[in-house]
């Protein structure tokens, strides 16, 4: 085995006892290996294997997962850019506005965060849209963190720019500013309020919590392209990936957004979806677009529809078919570029 990539990493431990390890990447004949060997003093305590198989991109998910849980408990490469990804844990910019999120995920207030949740749920609701768009988690706790109460002290907040404050600053702002505060705007103070330490900690945990997401989602996606092949149904899917019929949905947009093929699936799914149904749903989507699943299902199943089964079979339909109602645009668009 050729060893292509080492790193060295050290932390202090105890009294001021400094502990050492190599991270190693090897391979052979395509076949990579990936560990870790800790050192105690002079003596080597022998490797942790971490990952061992064909592919490089699995491979590069769990030396970044794993990585971001050792640099988590402490330690600090000896080369940076130790995630070889876009993401910098440097820029001024960049740390600033960490700071921001970190603070106030630990010093938010929960009942104003709690009413804002509120405030969203009947807003999407009422504006038939995906709770997300309105805004994020993050955005809302540092609302209720940083209490703003004036459009001006509104648009310090990252996240929230013109578009936002104009459409939702009054209904933010007239839950923000009815709560005492006892600090200022602008933020520039937060920087000092933070220990370097333990914000350098919660980074790291940012890193490991993206690359565990990144690991099951590459794992899924290998699960779900092998059984789709097989023949399998959405629920035998689910069983086989342990998560949900959405998740599974999820992920097999993504598939057939990244150029795999998922026809097979769509097609043992919508057996017993009537002709006439699944053309109602393409109409729908000609007439409503494809953003949105909400004003499709009123427009294709009426007004007020509401199954005693639930909505979510129906939903699921209509993503199934979305899938097939955007390859077929896709087509359109590439004939007509063509000529």
């Amino acid at each position: 085995m050729q060893i292509v990539f080492m790193n060295r990493l050290s932390r202090i431990s105890g009294a001021d006892q400094e502990v050492f390890a190599q991270l190693w990447i090897g391979e052979e004949e395509g076949h990579w290996r990936l560990g870790w060997r800790e050192f105690s003093g002079i003596e080597e305590m022998g490797d942790n294997l971490w990952y061992e198989g064909g592919s490089w991109n699995e491979m590069l998910c769990v030396y970044r997962h794993e990585l971001a849980v050792k640099m988590g408990d402490g330690y600090r490469p000896l080369i940076d850019g130790s995630f070889h990804d876009e993401d910098s844990l440097t820029g001024t910019r960049n740390q600033e506005q960490l700071k921001l999120q970190y603070f106030s995920e630990h010093h938010g207030n929960e009942s104003v965060y709690e009413e804002l949740c509120a405030w969203r749920r009947g807003k999407a609701s009422s504006e038939r849209k995906a709770p997300y768009i309105l805004a994020s988690n993050r955005l809302l706790r540092m609302l209720s963190a940083f209490l703003p109460r004036t459009p001006e002290e509104l648009l310090q907040i990252p996240g929230v720019g013109e578009g936002k404050a104009s459409q939702y600053g009054g209904d933010w702002l007239s839950i923000t500013s009815a709560i005492e505060r006892e600090h200022s705007f602008p933020l520039g103070w937060v920087h000092q309020a933070v220990d370097e330490e333990r914000f350098m900690a919660w980074q790291y945990k940012q890193k490991e919590l993206k690359y565990k997401k990144q690991l099951e989602r590459l794992r899924l996606r290998r699960v779900l392209l092998q059984g789709i092949e097989e023949g399998l149904g959405m629920e035998q899917l689910k069983a086989q990936g342990g998560v949900s019929r959405r998740e599974v949905l999820e992920a097999v947009e993504e598939l057939e957004k990244d150029g795999y093929s998922v026809e097979k699936l769509i097609a043992l799914e919508m057996a017993d979806v009537s002709p006439n149904e699944q053309a109602e749903v393409w109409t729908a989507y000609e007439l409503m677009g494809d953003t949105f699943l909400k004003p499709v299902l009123y427009k294709a199943y009426g007004e007020g529809f509401s199954p005693a089964e639930g909505l979510d079979v129906y939903y699921e339909r209509l993503r199934l078919i979305r899938i097939r109602y955007r390859r077929g645009q896709a087509v359109q668009l590439g004939v007509a570029t063509n000529f």
